[in-house]
């Protein structure tokens, strides 16, 4: 059965613009690795690394599981989820899987077109408005019509660089814009345009992103009106200092890039993720040791958009588990933070620029 755990910090203080917010966490799947989550009205869906999918119910506030333990999913490894009314789809190492809600069945659709890759599935984005499923693939992107059930294949290669068709990060922007971020660039889709070159463009290390490093690996984007903010991967060694150096790069839609990195203020390169919330961005940082070949997560950051001021958030005082920040979803009211161990659902009144030391908390008891 799934465990939830519930903390209530009653005197948590921040403080912004010398206002005092009380902030309130519960702890959810505990010591799952979380991979993606998205909703849908009154239910939570989230992905994890090894325990499946879970399904989160707002109004009963009860846990679902779909997987190999529970023996209504035949894989517990998924790297994205998405979600209409009809369908919940989630990506996997071997193919897309589909649950159909009337069914209350699981479904696997393989690609023929990519190999053995082209099946690793690592982002899904649903757009509601022309009911159409995006599913990046490490080879090919496919776009899944879903009232008509029909699928078509993108090869979207640029020269002879085969990571920039090597999918991580897709996401809607506004009505008329698509995202996808891949291994070396950005391909950037224009809804009201029909498929073909005028709609597609595309932006590398030689066009944008300060024309820095070997390429850029997108991990994750947040929007503004006026901007469009780009989480990096960090991967650099010995022989390849500047293979892809990372950083959060902002881009004003025009021609100005600016870069936050750990020459002015990041604790690291690295960034699993973003989020945006009102005038604050939220990323999960990492950094990777170039001589062992490893990443080290360097925890959660808060960033001021307007003023510019990082602030590393203290993550002891949420009690953590671990410092790697995987994924970040705000529902409008809740920021949900995916851990490599446990979901952290936290409520506040303001986003602040300052984490005080001061705590006094309170723990409930746990529930199965």
């Amino acid at each position: 059965m799934v465990k939830k755990f519930f903390l209530s910090l009653t005197y948590l203080i921040f403080f912004f613009s010398d206002i005092q917010s009380q902030v309130n966490f519960v702890v959810y799947l505990e010591d799952a690795s979380i991979t993606a989550i998205t909703e849908e009205k009154d239910f939570l869906w989230v992905a994890t690394y090894g325990q499946g999918i879970f399904r989160y119910s707002k109004k009963d506030q009860k846990w679902f599981n779909f997987s190999t333990k529970s023996k209504n999913l035949k894989n517990d490894i998924f790297h994205a989820v998405a979600v209409n009314k009809n369908y919940v789809w989630a990506g996997a190492n071997e193919g897309l899987y589909i649950y159909d809600k009337k069914k209350n069945k699981w479904t696997v659709k393989k690609f023929s077109l990519g190999g053995e890759f082209g099946n690793w599935i690592r982002s899904l984005c649903y757009d509601p408005d022309e009911d159409i499923l995006w599913i990046g693939r490490f080879r090919n992107l496919t776009q899944l019509d879903v009232e008509k059930q029909k699928y078509k294949d993108f090869d979207l290669t640029q020269g002879n660089d085969p990571k920039s068709n090597t999918f991580k990060a897709i996401k809607m922007d506004g009505d008329s814009l698509v995202w996808f971020g891949t291994e070396s660039g950005v391909h950037i889709y224009r809804k009201k345009k029909k498929i073909g070159q005028d709609s597609w463009q595309f932006i590398n290390n030689k066009k944008g992103f300060k024309q820095e490093g070997d390429a850029v690996s997108i991990s994750d984007f947040v929007f503004e009106p006026e901007r469009v903010w780009f989480g990096t991967d960090e991967f650099v060694t010995p022989k390849q200092p500047q293979f892809n150096i990372g950083g959060l790069y902002n881009y004003n839609r025009k021609f100005i890039w600016d870069k936050y990195s750990k020459e002015n203020g990041l604790p690291a390169n690295g960034i699993y993720c973003l989020e945006r919330t009102g005038n604050y961005i939220w990323a999960g940082v990492y950094s990777f040791d170039k001589k062992e070949k490893e990443e080290y997560a360097k925890g959660l950051v808060l960033i001021d958009r307007i003023k510019g001021k990082i602030t590393p958030i203290d993550l002891d005082l949420l009690q953590t588990k671990s410092s790697t920040i995987t994924t970040l979803y705000f529902d409008g009211k809740d920021l949900w933070i995916g851990t490599g161990k446990g979901l952290w659902k936290l409520s506040i009144s303001n986003p602040m620029a300052e984490w005080s030391l001061k705590k006094t908390n309170k723990k409930g008891g746990a529930t199965k």
